[in-house]
């Protein structure tokens, strides 16, 4: 599985991005899909994430309610519209995938995730 994030770039604080992450090889039937991201000098940390059948989301609570995580299968993508973005918001995203389902707790936790996409760079700046 190969996953492919695109979409990052400088935006000004209060603007928005929307990025994608397109999953390809044996990619049919990926549980979880999601986003982490990694700040200059921090450790990666979870943004967001959604499960299929049923569908289940959660956000970080730095994220929540400017964030929205969305997925079309039918595309193998998972999107992260992001809203009133913050300089602290600046980042390095990178997306995560899962083929099976991971316990619910353990959803956030990077090491939870097999696959991983290359990161894609969003810079919230004046």
């Amino acid at each position: 599985v190969q996953l492919q994030a695109s979409g990052g770039g400088l935006v000004q604080p209060g603007g928005s991005l929307r990025l994608a992450c397109v999953a390809s090889g044996r990619s049919r039937g990926l549980y979880h899909m999601g986003w982490f991201r990694q700040a200059p000098g921090k450790e990666r940390e979870f943004v967001s994430t959604q499960s299929m059948s049923p569908v289940t989301t959660y956000y970080s609570n730095s994220v929540k309610g400017r964030f929205t995580i969305s997925r079309d299968n039918a595309k193998n993508t998972v999107y992260l519209q992001m809203n009133s973005l913050k300089p602290e918001d600046t980042a390095v995203y990178y997306c995560a995938a899962r083929m099976g389902r991971i316990i619910t707790s353990f959803q956030t936790r990077a090491d939870s995730y097999e696959y991983w996409g290359q990161g894609t760079l969003v810079t919230v700046s004046s």
